[in-house]
Protein backbone atom coordinates (compact mmCIF):
# COMPACT_ATOMS: atom_id res chain seq x y z
CA UNK A 1 0.00 0.00 0.00
CA UNK A 2 3.07 2.47 0.53
CA UNK A 3 3.88 3.26 -3.16
CA UNK A 4 0.06 4.16 -3.25
CA UNK A 5 0.36 6.33 -0.06
CA UNK A 6 -1.67 9.84 -1.79
CA UNK A 7 1.06 12.50 -1.18
CA UNK A 8 1.69 14.41 2.24
CA UNK A 9 -0.25 11.33 3.94
CA UNK A 10 1.21 8.02 5.76
CA UNK A 11 1.24 5.32 7.32
CA UNK A 12 0.54 4.82 10.79
CA UNK A 13 -0.47 2.19 12.86
CA UNK A 14 -2.52 2.57 16.06
CA UNK A 15 -1.33 2.01 19.66
CA UNK A 16 -2.47 -1.24 20.70
CA UNK A 17 -4.76 -2.03 18.16
CA UNK A 18 -2.46 -2.49 15.73
CA UNK A 19 -4.84 -0.74 13.24
CA UNK A 20 -2.66 1.06 10.19
CA UNK A 21 -4.36 4.31 8.98
CA UNK A 22 -3.69 6.26 6.04
CA UNK A 23 -3.10 9.63 7.97
CA UNK A 24 -2.59 13.11 7.47
CA UNK A 25 -2.00 16.40 9.71
CA UNK A 26 -2.88 19.88 8.65
CA UNK A 27 -2.35 23.47 9.89
CA UNK A 28 -3.99 26.31 8.80
CA UNK A 29 -3.93 30.07 8.95
CA UNK A 30 -6.59 30.34 11.92
CA UNK A 31 -10.06 28.36 12.82
CA UNK A 32 -12.19 29.76 10.66
CA UNK A 33 -9.56 28.43 7.45
CA UNK A 34 -9.50 25.05 9.39
CA UNK A 35 -13.23 24.85 9.81
CA UNK A 36 -13.54 25.67 6.07
CA UNK A 37 -11.59 22.95 4.66
CA UNK A 38 -13.47 20.76 7.20
CA UNK A 39 -16.78 21.65 5.70
CA UNK A 40 -15.36 20.69 2.42
CA UNK A 41 -14.13 17.65 3.75
CA UNK A 42 -17.52 16.41 4.89
CA UNK A 43 -18.77 16.89 1.64
CA UNK A 44 -16.66 14.62 0.11
CA UNK A 45 -17.30 12.01 2.93
CA UNK A 46 -21.06 12.32 2.24
CA UNK A 47 -20.59 11.83 -1.85
CA UNK A 48 -18.05 8.81 -1.06
CA UNK A 49 -20.21 7.80 1.44
CA UNK A 50 -16.74 7.30 3.56
CA UNK A 51 -16.28 9.17 6.93
CA UNK A 52 -12.83 10.09 8.24
CA UNK A 53 -11.84 9.81 12.07
CA UNK A 54 -10.77 13.32 12.62
CA UNK A 55 -9.66 15.83 14.98
CA UNK A 56 -9.73 19.35 15.07
CA UNK A 57 -8.40 21.96 17.73
CA UNK A 58 -8.46 25.77 16.66
CA UNK A 59 -6.12 26.09 13.50
CA UNK A 60 -4.76 22.34 13.33
CA UNK A 61 -6.95 19.15 11.58
CA UNK A 62 -5.73 15.45 11.63
CA UNK A 63 -7.42 13.20 9.71
CA UNK A 64 -7.42 9.53 10.18
CA UNK A 65 -8.63 6.72 6.94
CA UNK A 66 -9.48 3.32 7.18
CA UNK A 67 -11.87 0.48 7.24
CA UNK A 68 -13.64 1.06 10.80
CA UNK A 69 -14.85 -2.51 10.58
CA UNK A 70 -11.55 -4.54 9.63
CA UNK A 71 -9.33 -2.18 10.83
CA UNK A 72 -7.52 -1.76 7.25
CA UNK A 73 -6.31 0.72 4.87
CA UNK A 74 -8.61 0.36 1.53
CA UNK A 75 -8.46 1.87 -1.85
CA UNK A 76 -11.57 3.85 -0.91
CA UNK A 77 -9.33 5.87 2.00
CA UNK A 78 -6.97 6.66 -0.97
CA UNK A 79 -9.37 7.99 -3.05
CA UNK A 80 -10.83 9.84 -0.35
CA UNK A 81 -7.32 11.28 0.50
CA UNK A 82 -6.78 12.03 -3.28
CA UNK A 83 -9.87 14.05 -3.02
CA UNK A 84 -8.55 15.75 0.58
CA UNK A 85 -5.65 16.60 -1.59
CA UNK A 86 -7.37 18.41 -4.38
CA UNK A 87 -8.96 20.93 -2.36
CA UNK A 88 -5.87 22.01 -1.59
CA UNK A 89 -4.52 21.92 -4.97
CA UNK A 90 -2.26 18.95 -4.52
CA UNK A 91 -2.01 15.89 -6.24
Amino acid sequence: MSNNTPENWKIITSGDSGIEKLHREFRFKNFSSAFSFMTQVAMIAERLQHHPEWYNVYNIVIIDLYRHVKGDITEKDIKFAREVNKILGEN
